[in-house]
Order: C-alpha cells, then structure tokens, then sequence
C-alpha cells in the first residue's frame, strides 16, 4: 500500500482540477466556434467525444515530447535517441537528422540479449537465411517450423512443466488464452494491479470476475470464501471452475508475487493458479527459472504458466505452459494458435539461443553472470536511489524500481531534464496508473556497467532536487570517488 504524502495528495488534486477546469473552460469555447463552422458531418455523433478524448487533448498532448521517444539503435545499455521538435505547443512532433547517444533506463532488456550478441546473433542470421522472416501461415496451416516445436520443447523444461505452447504476441498470450480456459459459470479472481492483458481477457472470457486486493493472500481466501458460498449469481449453482490469476513481478510495482501464500489458498479451495511471469521470467532466480525457483514454489503446484519473450530473451512473443492434456487442448481451441500468423522464425531462434546461454549450454558462463549482474544492479540501484530520499517501490531482486513523482507538472519535468543529461526514462501516469499516483519506471539490465549506473544515480540525484521529488527524509547524500557516500556537516 502506498502512503501519499497529505500535501502531495493535496497540491496533485489541486494540479489535476486546474487542468481539468482550464480544459473545459476552452472545450466551452469550442463549441460555439463548431457551432458557427459549417460541417460535411451534420448529423453524425462525434467519433471522439467523452473524458477519453479530453484527457488526450488537454492532458496528454501537453507532454507527448515525453512519451514514444523514436530510437534509431538497439536498445542496449545505451542507445540513440532521435530528436525531435515541435512548432504547435505539442500537437505534432517532427524528427530532426539528430540523435542523442543516452544512458537506456526504460527498456526490459533485462539479461542484454536485445543488442547484438556472440552466440545468439550468428544463429539468428542463419535461421533468417533458411526460414525467412515470416511463415505467413498460421500455426495449424504452413505456420510450424522446426525451431517451433523446438523452442516449445525448450520452454517447458526451462520452466519445469510437460509441455508449452508458443504465441507471436506477449499481449494476446494473456488476453486469447482466458477466454479458452473458462467461460460463463466461471470465476476468475483477479489481484488488483494485474495487467491490462489480464483485465481484457478476463472480461472477453464471459466468466465471473472477483478482485481481490493487491498481494494480499488474506483478502484472497476471504474473497474465495465468499464466493464459493454465494455460488453463481442468481442461481446460486457452485461454480464450473475458479482461476486465480497472479503476476511474478507486477510491472508497474516492481513487487514479487506472494506466491507462496497464494499457492496455499488455492490449494486449500481447489482454485486453479494462473501465473503472469511476463517480467520474472529469465530475470529473477538462482538460473533465470523466475519466481517459482526465487520463493522455493514447486512448479507443479502452479497450473497455468504464463510468460513473455519480449524482455529477458530479447525477442518477442509469449508461451503457456503446463500439463500436456492442458497443452493439447489449447493447440486444438485457442484462436491466437489456430488464427495468428505463427511466431517469426528468426525470434524463436533467439529465443532458442538465449535460453541456451541462461542455462549454460552455450559452453561459456556468460549466462550465470548476467543473471548475478542483473541481481546485483537491481539491488544497487534501488538501494542508492531509496538513500538518497527518493520513493522507490518494489522489492529487492525485482529489475523494475519506479520512483514516485505524484505531481503532473513533475512528469514532464522530469522525463525531459533527465533527457538533457543524456539518462532516458519512462514516465509513466493515468491511465496506466491511479490519478494520484504517476511515476518514472526505472528498468534496469544486466548491460549496464557500475559506471552507467553511478552516472544515472548522479543524473537521477540532481534533477530529483530540482524537481523536488525526495519525499523521504534521509541525510543527504554525495558522490565522491565515484561512490555514494554521507554528506559530513
């Protein structure tokens, strides 16, 4: 649970009520000028109309500068940022021929596999020579290559289930499979903060869904309680079947799932576990196994795992894995394996190849060292950015580490003086968030050099007292000989 400061809370609201006023003072405006103007849509509803729009006009275009920064690099520890500019108070952005060489702090490359690689790499481009860049077919058509059921085979024993499956989009692996696996007379019970991915495929699944609070076992069970004594709505019938559905790392949080516990309620009412390890997969645990082999939890135990390519393996796409009936039954109903163009070839070879370095079988110990650098980072740099007073969620071994802002006025504040020294962030705020509670999303890789981190926490340092966002008390902090230390009076 966060603790908003009183006075934050309170200037925020004051921020957000300012804008929202101005706006609707000018939307006011507006339409007596549409009134006057003649239209070739008379007649027609507005396509864009609601606080959907608002926000975006009156809000978001306000700061757009901040969000979908053009990168004309891999997206490595470093990585080059396209400029741009605008002549329209952020309506439009044009790029420029310049790019900004900056520190990369929002992308999931979690172990450094999205730049160029010594084993992965020369692989890739040989399954790009034999195989091309597509099969333009689907699974069940022309759409299944060798390195397919390969990289399927690869995946269950990495994660330590009978079988997997595999599907091009990390997104679509959450919000196609749910509908598949329960439907009406179902009961889906959701944590809190789970993914967008999760929320839509909840909903498009025609189940009955529950929220129980975040990472919060006792509210679960007491969730589960009552409604497996309510039963089904109106009719009262006990349910078909009841899925708890969970994330390894919440994205936005940076906290580890409380697995264990969760595990044990489920068990004790017969509700299945569906894990997201979209974020822990690869990046956390003695072998990169994820949170299962980090909080001691029996994979057994766990009946749907669910992950992504798209951050420790830099590739793209996701897989489900579990019992091999529950495998086959997917292959057979699932729309994104029956309708979906299968995943690329080149991408399951990267995969195929990471996952070999992870574990070693690449002949080196370059994967046991990433895993200890992507560790040993992480907790570096969170616990450098909490000492020097900054409001850092999470927890530790988790790569993800946002840093609380609040203020609407602070996000792009923050986002582009960050920017100016060369340190490239993710600024994160509602919708993705609550109204109240925006912050910059901190991603930390195994890439990243001491240097580059001791760089982005100075950067971080100097333009957190600017922007006045060190809402923690603590003694004050300076870098000196490269190394944070206490400021002596």
């Amino acid at each position: 649970m966060i603790t908003i400061p009183y006075l934050t809370a309170l200037t925020t609201y004051f921020s957000y009520g300012l804008l929202f006023a101005f706006g609707q003072f000018r939307d006011f405006f507006r339409k007596i000028y549409d009134w006057w103007k003649s239209s070739d849509l008379q007649g027609y509803a507005p396509i864009c109309l609601g606080l959907e729009d608002f926000y975006i006009r009156r809000l978001y275009l306000r700061i757009q500068d901040c969000f979908g920064r053009p990168i004309s690099s891999a997206p490595d520890a470093w990585f080059d940022v396209v400029e741009r500019y605008s002549n329209d108070n952020n309506k439009t952005l044009k790029r420029t021929t310049n790019v900004s060489r900056c520190l990369n702090l929002g992308s999931y490359n979690y172990l450094g596999f999205a730049a160029a690689d010594e084993y992965c790499t020369p692989r890739v481009i040989e399954s790009l020579k034999k195989f091309s860049p597509s099969t333009c077919s689907a699974r069940v058509d022309g759409g299944t290559t060798s390195l397919h059921n390969e990289l399927e085979e690869c995946v269950a024993k990495f994660v330590g289930k009978p079988a997997a499956v595999v599907f091009g989009m990390g997104y679509v692996t959450n919000s196609a499979i749910l509908p598949v696996l329960i439907g009406k007379g179902g009961l889906i019970i959701s944590d809190s903060l789970n993914h967008n991915s999760i929320v839509n495929g909840a909903r498009g699944s025609g189940a009955t869904i529950r929220v129980f609070q975040h990472n919060t076992p006792a509210h679960l069970e007491k969730v589960l309680k009552e409604q497996i004594a309510e039963g089904q709505p109106r009719i009262h019938r006990p349910w078909k079947k009841i899925i708890v559905v969970v994330e390894g790392i919440y994205s936005m949080e940076g906290e580890l799932c409380k697995l264990p516990e969760i595990v044990e309620v489920c068990k004790k009412y017969k509700a299945y576990v569906y894990l997201d390890e979209a974020h822990s997969i690869g990046a956390i645990g003695k072998s990169g196994r994820g949170v299962c082999e980090l909080l001691g939890v029996d994979t057994a135990n766990v009946d749907i795992m669910m992950g992504t390519f798209t951050k420790s393996f830099g590739s793209c796409g996701g897989y489900i894995a579990g019992s091999k009936e529950l495998i086959r039954y997917l292959k057979y109903t699932c729309p994104a394996h029956l309708y979906a163009t299968s995943i690329s070839p080149p991408a399951a070879q990267q995969i195929i190849s990471s996952l070999k370095v992870i574990l070693g079988e690449d002949g080196s110990k370059r994967g046991a060292q990433k895993l200890a650098s992507i560790r040993d980072n992480s907790n570096f740099f969170r616990s450098e950015l909490q000492k020097m007073g900054f409001e850092v969620l999470g927890d530790n071994d988790s790569p993800i580490m946002p840093i609380m802002l609040y203020n609407p006025a602070k996000i792009p504040a923050f986002s582009r003086e960050c920017l100016k020294h060369n340190v490239a962030v993710v600024t994160v705020a509602f919708p993705a968030t609550p109204l109240l509670l925006a912050r910059a999303r901190i991603c930390i890789s195994a890439a990243h050099t001491r240097e580059d981190l001791l760089k982005a926490l100075e950067v971080i340092s100097k333009v957190g007292d600017l922007v006045g966002i060190k809402y923690m008390p603590v003694e004050p902090m300076k870098l000196q000989n490269g190394k944070p230390t206490k400021k002596e009076d």
